[in-house]
């Protein structure tokens, strides 16, 4: 459990002064930053405001009480007014907030709970919806560590100004016992960071299996499964760093970029492996290059970063596949039915990714979106994927709109060390296992089959007369034999 939470003292500063000289009289965003279960402590790098919703409403806004109730001999209207009051947050645009920035996220940065900027009175009746929406937060930006089951909710107070941080855990109901005070204190926490890269190649054979009554596997479906199931292995992978071994317990003590290598072991082949299961009509190939930064905690043992490398390359191949479910959904109307099967090879008229794969008849490619990494604050980066169509332009758009900075206009600073984009490369059975046989049209495989037919008949037929042929030579043989035994009884 976070016991203590030490935030960057240049970043909240700027945080503060931007929540006071506004007029908003309450605001909600995202805490940027770490959570160590080993030091039992959290790092807050900096806070995010979540931006107006569709509608162009505030995510939080301030609910005063109706003037009905206020009867005579009642508190003074400030007093009574500001008593009263509660916050209205708009939970599920919050958490669709956090779902987004956390994709722009690299190894050792997550969004790790909410702040709001409110009265003391306002905060105290919102107790619920605030555990509420920090809940939906954690449920939109998992952090994949299984022993972390908390996150922060930080109150920002404007009368009287002060900071306050708490720790809510995320249990099935939430109560107002799931929040507990933490110690919170500002400190240079961004300047300690230590910097690591990781370039990390796969190549995984994914299978196909026929469809079941239960479901029909889309190709973006397989590939998840697969991710899914490729986590345990990856997580077992020893590392290197700068050509050292890594032990567990040892810190970094050097400055400068770290590079990182992932050790798996000898893997049987995974091709020969797929094509040989039960009920499998297809394989997918999915291969390429996953770049990954990893940031690290002066206090932290480098086996975090290497844990945190692994847990980005994971995040990143499943944030690639939300992108290009996003795009499906915004293209395809709620009357459009994207699954169901059309004739004359018309299912190329549907997104690649949503097509139903036991029924391919010939092979199907989906490149994923590219990695790029953008400075962010003091030498860290955070990252964004970009569509082989789409320029960097639409990077600045979406710092602006997610993150609230300004991308640099200098192009050079932006860092594109994904060369080619990750490729799934989904194939029929017989055209994995047998390429030559992709070849042929329809009327050539049936003539191909009845060609064999026939040969098998001919075979057949041959293997009779063969057999004939050789009980007469045997029948001869034998007669010879005895006329040549009665022949030397007579001579005698």
């Amino acid at each position: 459990m976070v016991k203590a939470v030490v935030g960057e003292e240049s970043q909240l500063q700027l945080a503060e002064d931007r929540l006071s000289q506004s007029s908003a009289p309450a605001q909600v965003g995202l805490v940027i930053g770490k959570l160590s279960s080993g030091l039992d402590r959290g790092f807050v790098y900096d806070l995010v405001p979540t931006p107006q919703n569709d509608a162009g409403q505030p995510a939080c806004s301030v609910l005063e009480p109706a003037k009905d109730n206020r009867k005579k001999g009642s508190k003074p209207k400030s007093q009574s007014s500001d008593s009263s009051s509660s916050l209205i947050i708009d939970k599920e645009w919050v958490a669709e907030h956090a779902r987004q920035v956390s994709r722009m996220m690299v190894g050792g940065i997550n969004v790790v709970g909410i702040y709001v900027w409110a009265s003391e009175a306002a905060f105290k009746n919102s107790t619920m919806a605030l555990c509420q929406t920090v809940k939906g937060v954690a449920e939109a930006a998992s952090l994949l560590e299984d022993d972390l089951d908390e996150r922060l909710l930080i109150h920002i107070c404007y009368s009287p100004r002060r900071w306050t941080c708490r720790n809510c855990t995320l249990s099935s109901n939430i109560t107002s016992s799931s929040l507990r005070p933490c110690d919170f204190k500002m400190g240079r926490v961004l300047t300690s960071l230590q910097t690591f890269k990781c370039f990390y190649n796969f190549d995984l054979r994914l299978p196909i299996y026929q469809e079941k009554a239960s479901k029909s596997e889309t190709l973006v479906g397989v590939l998840r499964n697969g991710i899914s199931n490729y986590v345990k292995e990856l997580r077992g992978a020893k590392a290197m760093i700068d050509g050292n071994l890594v032990v567990s317990a040892e810190t970094c003590t050097t400055d400068g970029l770290h590079e990182i290598e992932l050790l798996l072991p000898f893997m049987k082949d995974m091709y020969i492996e797929a094509c040989s299961q039960k009920d499998v009509v297809g394989i997918v190939n999915f291969t390429g290059s996953v770049c990954s930064f990893s940031f690290l905690n002066s206090k932290e043992p480098i086996s975090q970063a290497v844990a945190d490398i692994k847990d980005d390359i994971i995040r990143s191949l499943l944030s690639r596949l939300d992108i290009i479910c996003d795009e499906v959904d915004e293209d395809v109307g709620p009357n459009d039915d994207v699954t169901k099967e059309t004739r004359n090879d018309s299912s190329s008229e549907k997104p690649v990714s949503q097509l139903v794969l036991h029924s391919l008849r010939k092979n199907c490619n989906l490149s994923l979106p590219r990695r790029v990494f953008v400075p962010w604050l003091a030498g860290t980066f955070i990252s964004d994927y970009l569509q082989p169509s789409e320029t960097l332009e639409v990077l600045k758009d979406h710092c602006v709109e997610l993150m609230s900075m300004e991308a640099p206009n200098d192009a050079s600073k932006i860092l594109e060390p994904e060369e080619e984009s990750i490729r799934a490369t989904a194939r029929s059975f017989w055209d994995a296992a047998l390429p030559h046989c992709s070849t042929l049209s329809p009327p050539q495989e049936k003539s191909r089959e009845i060609t064999s037919k026939e040969t098998s008949q001919k075979t057949i037929k041959s293997s009779n007369v063969n057999f004939i042929a050789a009980i007469v030579i045997l029948l001869l043989s034998v007669l010879v034999g005895l006329i040549f035994v009665r022949k030397s009884q007579c001579t005698v």
